[in-house]
């Protein structure tokens, strides 16, 4: 059985994840679509922590004997190994993105750079 302190400090923890999660959306630090899975992820975790008997059940399921609280640790790197997958696909596609950018810039000046008439281009001159 689950010893009410771990339950007690678990839900404290899932609550303190929740409550940084709405301030970071609050604050425009983190956009919506980003807070789902941490909002996900600290919701099961609330609900793992306060049924301690849907925690018992689940750690049977999985095989876990000696200790349940240990479900909470396996739920939470999860999630978190979800988060990460998540953040690496958007990197990913930014990273892409950022590419195109950089060579359609690269060709604008070369284009601008062409149709000077005396073939100089100052990027960081201000334009006249």
């Amino acid at each position: 059985m689950t010893p009410f302190w771990v339950s007690i400090a678990a839900a404290a923890a899932s609550l303190v994840l929740l409550l940084v999660v709405f301030e970071l959306i609050r604050s425009r630090r983190l956009r919506e679509r980003y807070a789902l899975l941490w909002l996900l992820t600290g919701i099961v975790l609330l609900v793992l922590s306060l049924w301690r008997g849907g925690l018992n059940t689940m750690a049977g399921w999985i095989g876990i004997e000696t200790y349940p609280p240990s479900v909470l640790f396996a739920v939470g790197l999860l999630f978190i190994l979800v988060v990460l997958l998540h953040y690496s696909t958007v990197i990913s596609k930014l990273s892409d993105q950022n590419t195109v950018l950089a060579q359609r810039l690269a060709l604008l000046e070369h284009e601008l750079e062409e149709t000077r008439p005396d073939g100089e281009y100052n990027p960081d001159a201000s334009p006249s």
